[in-house]
């Protein structure tokens, strides 16, 4: 015998034969009293953009159990964006048919029910009323007027949202009717019933919050600004197209986005932000969010919240992964079985249930849903081992699988406080010993700095033996102000610029007086502190000789060191030497003199200058510093340096200058990639003078036959 829920009594059969001959028509935008809209029926929208009928959720094995109420985008039944009866499903079994009655009240018929209806819209305050499905999505049920003429709404769709925020859409709260507009998930996949995720939007913190359960789950980030218009939100990825809107007036708060009136696509069209069943917002196949899972850990760059974690969570940033396969556990005989799990067949929970349920035992490994994605749960626990199969599992539920480390072995954590002692000692240590480097070089630096202050009233004349204090030197050099040399060189003008040095740029510039001068400013990064410009400043005011250039001052504040020589206004000697234009003017006769002053000014330094010991044959230094391809191979790679060290190079600046090749630049068809190389192989082969004459003419030298 059939149930009493089954039974169909007369006044049903006989409202659904009249409202097959009198329901509206499939592109109907509009239910008047008294018209039924039955299973097979739907109201459109005025463009076609929004549809509303009976509609059952697919199952994860392909079957349809219930049916309900809803709007969605026309052609796309997948798309829900909302449900009138997410709470009350209808057995797919049942005769099932939509209503306006004589008093304006709209409700679901159906023989599930038991003869209750489903009241939609209680209706009370007129007789003459009209719903209406508006290209909005939005779904009114507004007050006729006796001209036939649309008055005012009595309700909306829109203020009674389920898991979808359309363009226009509200979230936020109306202190005046005390409403408050919030989203709430599905169950599962298939199971449209309330689920464990709200999003809701805080009027005080002005921010959207995702809660599981009542839980701050996630959050869109502060938006402290009192603008009205709000472009973005911290951990909400931009999209397209969309703009975000705060509203305050009298009526309270709320939060909503818009669209722009030009739709760049079918999907932005068919924009809808649904809050999913396991936590996250979509657009589509787009995510909202800046994240899709959430475990209470806190991640700052997502905008996931931070909540209470067990005791066994705390240590390791575990997650879930879903995989394909079978629990095993050891059986008598010693060999793997399946393990079956542990069920929970509660119909109130879902998959964030089941994936809360299973982080928050110490003994849990993994869970699905009872059948995949339904309502229930199954768990493994203890002593389980997973085994995945690349998608071959005889099972067609997906597990997800606690990765990273097991909880329930908790043993294996004795070592994490011995190693966390350890690691905080050595880092405080390491820490201590770079502090008393550090305080040694700086207290060095001070004592340096107190030492130069003390000799630096700008505009007074310094003898070199003060910065010594050896009473050997009586040469005098200048302390200009900053202020000086900065009007001298026109604030350090890119227009005076002169070239850039291995520790700073040169700069032209004039004193009051009109001499020239030229200003090398130590770059802060140039690795040449107090005690490298003490000692140049030592050096270069020992060495007077007429082919050494002029130090005549210096200048030092705050971070600021400089040293100014005389101008040389024939520039430097390469300017000449490699410009196929200007070499005409070295004949061989100035080339010879240039040779020959060069080679004067290197003996007094190594012969009358005093600055090197005259009894140490080699030195050694950990800095190298010069232009590679003028060093010493000694030098260069060792560090040591002696006077043949200046040998060397005197001897590569000469091939320069009888060449007129650039050391550096050279190349030669046989392999030979610098002048020194080139120079030796000739040298070997005992044909330098022949190769000499080629290279010499090849310069178009006007004094080729003084080398015969």
């Amino acid at each position: 015998m059939a149930s009493k829920e089954r039974l169909l009594n007369p006044t049903l059969l006989l409202i659904i034969i009249i409202s097959s001959l009198w329901g509206p028509s499939a592109a109907s935008e509009t239910l008047k009293q008294g018209d039924v809209l039955n299973s097979s029926q739907y109201l459109v929208s005025g463009k076609q953009r929004f549809t509303l009928g009976f509609f059952s959720p697919t199952s994860y094995y392909g079957d349809k159990k219930n049916s309900y109420l809803g709007i969605w985008y026309t052609n796309y039944t997948e798309n829900i964006v909302w449900i009138a009866n997410r709470n009350r499903p209808i057995s797919d079994d049942s005769i099932v048919f939509l209503t306006l009655d004589h008093l304006g009240k709209l409700m679901i018929n159906s023989s599930g029910f038991g003869g209750d209806p489903f009241v939609i819209y209680s209706g009370g305050e007129t007789e003459n009323t009209s719903a209406t499905l508006l290209d909005t999505g939005n779904l009114v049920v507004s007050e006729v007027n006796s001209n036939g003429s649309i008055g005012r709404s009595l309700w909306e769709s829109f203020d009674d949202p389920t898991d979808t925020l359309l363009p226009g859409m509200k979230l936020g709260l109306n202190h005046k009717t005390g409403r408050n507009w919030s989203l709430i998930s599905w169950l599962a996949e298939d199971d449209p019933a309330s689920g464990a995720f709200t999003l809701e939007w805080e009027p005080k913190t002005r921010r959207l919050v995702i809660k599981r359960r009542g839980v701050p789950y996630w959050s869109s980030g502060l938006q402290l600004s009192s603008s009205k218009n709000v472009s973005l939100f911290d951990y909400i990825h931009p999209t397209k197209g969309q703009d975000y809107i705060i509203n305050t007036d009298a009526e309270g708060q709320y939060f909503t986005y818009s669209l722009d009136t030009e739709f760049d696509s079918l999907d932005q069209e068919r924009s809808a932000w649904q809050l999913k069943y396991w936590g996250p917002i979509m657009d589509g196949s787009i995510l909202i969010m800046k994240m899709n899972f959430c475990y209470g850990y806190g991640m700052d760059d997502e905008g996931c919240e931070t909540w209470n974690q067990p005791e066994c969570r705390l240590m390791g940033r575990q997650t879930f992964e879903q995989k394909s396969g079978i629990f095993t556990r050891m059986g008598p005989d010693g060999l793997p079985q399946l393990a079956a799990g542990v069920f929970d067949n509660r119909p109130t929970i879902g998959p964030a249930d089941c994936r809360d349920l299973c982080w928050n035992n110490c003994d849990c490994l993994g869970y699905s849903g009872k059948e995949g994605i339904g309502s229930g749960c199954q768990f493994w626990e203890g002593n389980v081992t997973f085994n995945p199969d690349d998608g071959r599992s005889r099972s067609r539920i997906l597990k997800y699988v606690l990765t990273k480390e097991d909880p329930s072995n908790k043993g294996n954590k004795k070592w994490i406080v011995p190693v966390i002692v350890t690691a905080i000692l050595v880092l405080f240590l390491g820490t201590f010993s770079l502090w008393r480097i550090y305080r040694q070089r700086v207290d060095a630096e001070r004592r340096e700095e107190e030492h130069l202050l003390e000799l630096t009233t700008p505009d007074r004349l310094l003898d070199a033996y003060e910065l010594e204090k050896d009473g050997n030197a009586r040469h005098n050099i200048k302390v200009f102000s900053f202020a000086c040399i900065a009007t001298a060189t026109n604030n350090f003008s890119a227009e005076s610029k002169l070239g850039e040095g291995g520790f700073g740029p040169v700069y032209k510039g004039a004193l009051p007086e009109g001499r020239e001068i030229a200003v090398k400013r130590l770059s802060r990064n140039s690795g040449q502190g107090l005690v490298e410009f003490k000692n140049e400043l030592i050096l270069i005011a020992k060495l007077q000789h007429m082919n050494l250039v002029k130090l005549l001052g210096c200048c030092f504040q705050g971070e600021e060191k400089m040293l100014i020589y005389e101008f040389m206004p024939n520039k430097s000697l390469d300017s000449f030497l490699f410009d196929p234009t200007k070499s005409y003017l070295l004949d061989w006769k100035i080339r010879v003199n240039i040779i020959e002053g060069i080679a004067q000014g290197l003996l007094y330094l190594h012969k009358y200058s005093r600055i090197f010991k005259r009894d140490g044959l080699e030195a050694n230094t950990n800095r190298i510093v010069g232009t590679y391809g003028y060093m010493s191979p000694e030098y260069a790679m060792e560090g040591i340096f002696s006077e043949r060290s200046d040998v060397f190079s005197f001897g590569v600046l000469m091939l320069e200058i009888v060449s007129g090749r650039k050391n550096s630049n050279f190349y030669n068809v046989n392999g030979q990639l610098n002048l020194i190389g080139y120079a030796w192989d000739l040298w070997q082969r005992g044909a330098l003078k022949d190769d000499l004459w080629t290279t010499v003419s090849f310069c178009y030298c006007p004094f080729v036959k003084l080398l015969e």
